[in-house]
């Protein structure tokens, strides 16, 4: 896909995403938040849902976490020009709450077209619900910074920088797992990527005799 390809089809979603009334969050919102980054992007963040700044600004990642996050893109040379930013739903939730399952699912396709057109060498989750799309059944304690290969792709979960901002703990541990992300990305480029993980055996079904 050229260039502008990708831009028409990026800002064609933006356009269904402004006009969507899939699911109630549409009736508070203030303004839809599809995402933003570059079109081009070899690392993709997918978090969790827009927050207050969000939601007035149109634009993900905007408040304090989304100041932290550029500060640990600057640790490793890039700018949020450099990545694309998106979550796993469009609309700001009431206070601020936990996105519903209903309201993920109506905001899914958009989410996978932008991926499909995107197609970055690495998804980086930021939070248990984007982390949930691709480790169902993983806790971020166990799982952060270990990558996972499927399609061509990786997979990366990573704390949300608001954990950190509520946790200083966790700050050494999110510069170290997104230092880690060029590495990948370099070998990526090199052709060192490992085949997809196989599934795991459905378990035997002993016999009754």
């Amino acid at each position: 896909m050229k260039p502008e390809e990708r831009q028409q089809a990026l800002d064609a979603i933006a356009a269904e995403v402004a006009a969507c009334t899939l699911c109630p969050l549409h009736r508070g919102r203030k303004q839809t938040v599809p995402g933003d980054g570059a079109i081009n992007a070899d690392i993709m963040f997918i978090g969790e849902a827009p927050g207050y700044h969000e939601d007035q600004q149109g634009l993900p990642f905007v408040g304090a976490s989304g100041k932290y996050l550029e500060e640990l893109l600057a640790s490793i040379g890039l700018k949020r020009q450099d990545v694309f930013i998106a979550n796993v739903v469009k609309c700001r939730p009431p206070e601020n709450r936990d996105p519903q399952p209903a309201e993920i699912d109506a905001c899914k396709a958009y989410l996978d077209r932008q991926i499909e057109i995107i197609d970055p060498v690495i998804i980086a989750t930021l939070g248990r619900f984007s982390m949930a799309r691709y480790f169902p059944d993983g806790k971020i304690t166990k799982i952060h910074g270990q990558p996972k290969y499927e399609g061509g792709r990786i997979y990366y979960p990573l704390f949300h920088p608001a954990a950190a901002l509520r946790n200083a703990n966790l700050k050494p541990v999110m510069e170290a797992d997104f230092k880690r992300m060029t590495e990948l990305i370099a070998k990526a480029r090199e052709g060192d990527m490992p085949e997809d993980e196989p599934p795991p055996e459905p378990p035997k079904q002993l016999s009754l005799f």
